[in-house]
């Protein structure tokens, strides 16, 4: 076709109204989910070798990781019982919302949800206005960034400082934030550092979020995964020196998020919440947008107390092992350096050393080829803010992640500089 033929085509299609909306394309341009896609179509179709995904945080594939059978029970005579092929009440059914509440919570103070990314939505949502700022930890969850580019909020990033446990910059805190700062999001216990808050750096951040008026997103999403020397600790302790708005799921702690079912909590016994209106605002657009599968909420009632308490010493003792196992092969693996020992979640950070590869140009570049050459699926840091760095999943079966940790030792030394 001639230049001719597509200035013809382009007066065609200036007819139509309609055109597409290119900020979603840049919102999406990364997400975890189109890396991990990009990385797979690398792989070498060729290789007779399993591949090995140390990219994602679903373990639920995996045999050692399923789900306790109390858990399957509940939903089953959810559906069975017929009582919930309904639609829900626009803040979950009430059952739903009333069990198992920490420190003093009402089913008043949380909001059913699709997932905790839906959570996401609505918190940023509702905060978005013209001209507003909001700030996020570095390296951080990358939905974040596309759900705020699609509200029109502006981002501002503060460091996570790996030589403390990945706490989060206080003084960074203080510089970025403006009279148009609407809040701050805390990531705990840590995806992607694997990092666990005490409560005394939690009190701090809390302390901070009051001087500068703002309200905390805490983003729980791995609450109670924790395995290390740290206990987890509920930002919602701290509701009472600043309002916070906890997002969480079911989907880590029972192992199953195709199930999509979160939640989003207020904790604010001060009213604040209440009296500037967001608490109406959150509920306004959770009456415009998708509910969470009734028959799933049906079940969480028996779900939360059929569930022994042995299912979850078990999840968190193959992950502790994970944990251990991955630290100690990463440390063998001459290209990377690894900060810390996870202490919960899913994932480690750990630093690429480009001085000691010969052939790789960035983290992209060497997820790329790792790909192609051993069939194995990590995480560019890029995706989650840090350039040249790697997230790695250690929640998968424990022969896979040493072999594919063995591969990644292989490919660093193919790659290495000679001496």
């Amino acid at each position: 076709m001639g230049t001719e033929g597509y200035a013809t085509e382009n007066n065609e299609l200036d007819k139509w109204g309609f055109k597409p909306n290119r900020g979603l394309t840049a919102a999406s341009e990364i997400t975890v989910r189109g890396v991990l896609t990009t990385l797979l179509g690398k792989v070498d179709k060729d290789d007779k070798r399993s591949i090995v995904p140390l990219g994602h945080g679903d373990p639920s594939a995996f045999p050692c990781f399923r789900t306790t059978l109390a858990a399957e029970d509940a939903v089953v005579d959810s559906f069975r019982s017929a009582k919930f092929n309904c639609y829900a009440p626009t803040v979950g059914i009430l059952p739903a919302r009333s069990r198992d509440l920490p420190y003093k919570l009402s089913e008043d103070d949380v909001y059913l949800t699709l997932g905790c990314l839906q959570a996401i939505e609505v918190a940023l949502t509702v905060l978005a206005r013209p001209g507003a700022n909001i700030l996020f930890p570095r390296p951080g969850f990358p939905y974040y960034e596309s759900r705020a580019a699609v509200c029109g909020l502006e981002v501002r990033h503060f460091d996570l400082v790996p030589e403390r446990g990945w706490e989060v910059d206080l003084e960074a805190i203080e510089s970025l934030a403006d009279k148009n700062t609407v809040a701050m999001v805390v990531v705990n216990p840590g995806n992607p550092c694997g990092c666990v808050y005490s409560y005394e750096h939690l009190k701090k951040v809390a302390e901070t979020a009051k001087k500068l008026g703002i309200l905390v997103i805490a983003d729980e999403v791995y609450a109670h995964l924790t395995f290390g020397s740290k206990q987890f600790v509920p930002m919602g302790v701290f509701g009472s020196i600043v309002p916070v708005l906890t997002l969480g799921s079911i989907s880590k702690r029972w192992i199953v998020p195709g199930w999509r079912l979160g939640w989003l909590v207020t904790t604010d016994p001060n009213g604040i919440l209440l009296k500037t209106g967001m608490v109406d605002t959150i509920k306004g657009y959770l009456d415009i947008s998708s509910d969470p599968p009734t028959v799933i909420q049906g079940g969480v009632q028996q779900l939360i107390e059929n569930t022994k308490e042995d299912f979850f010493l078990k999840i968190k003792s193959l992950l502790k092992k994970a944990a251990d196992t991955g630290y100690d092969r990463l440390q063998d693996i001459p290209c990377v350096t690894c900060p810390m020992k996870p202490e919960g979640s899913m994932f480690v950070m750990v630093k690429l050393n480009l001085s000691k590869l010969d052939d790789i140009e960035d983290d992209v570049d060497f997820c790329v080829k790792l790909a192609r050459e051993e069939s194995v699926i990590v995480l560019p840091g890029i995706a989650v803010g840090l350039k040249n760095w790697l997230r790695v999943t250690f929640a998968i079966e424990p022969s896979a992640l040493e072999d594919g940790l063995d591969r990644m030792k292989a490919f660093c030394k193919r790659h290495g500089k000679k001496q």
